[in-house]
């Protein structure tokens, strides 16, 4: 029992849990914000609604696949856009990546070459 109740307080799974529940809602947003700009869009197109169901050049059905694709490149502008762009700018400022500096050996080697060179020795 102990097992099972380390496996269910781990804070992995509970972060994972909130993720799913987030990325559920989330979609639900972008979903509806997709359907938005398609109606928009239909809408600067007089009306015509944004939907290649029925198209099949040479009797090939592929107007489900040209919506879907459709609605799928709105779907990631949105979030490349809304989400992507905004979450890098605000990491970059609120938490900006420290200069990493020279690594410890090649520190430790300068600093061999310097006290060489102030012995009088070439290097």
């Amino acid at each position: 029992m102990t097992g099972f109740k380390n496996f269910i307080l781990r804070g992995s799974l509970v972060e994972l849990a909130v993720a799913v529940i987030i990325g559920t809602a989330f979609a639900a947003v972008v979903t509806a914000f997709t359907e938005m700009l398609l109606s928009a869009i239909g809408r600067i197109t007089n009306g015509a609604e944004v939907n290649f169901d029925s198209y099949s050049p040479g009797g090939v059905l592929v107007g489900p696949f040209l919506t879907a694709l459709v609605a799928f490149l709105i779907l990631a502008a949105v979030v490349y856009f809304f989400v992507v762009v905004p979450y890098t700018k605000a990491k970059e400022r609120f938490f900006p990546t420290e200069d990493k500096g020279t690594p410890a050996d090649v520190a430790l080697l300068e600093e061999i070459r310097d006290l060489l060179k102030a012995r009088g020795g070439q290097v």
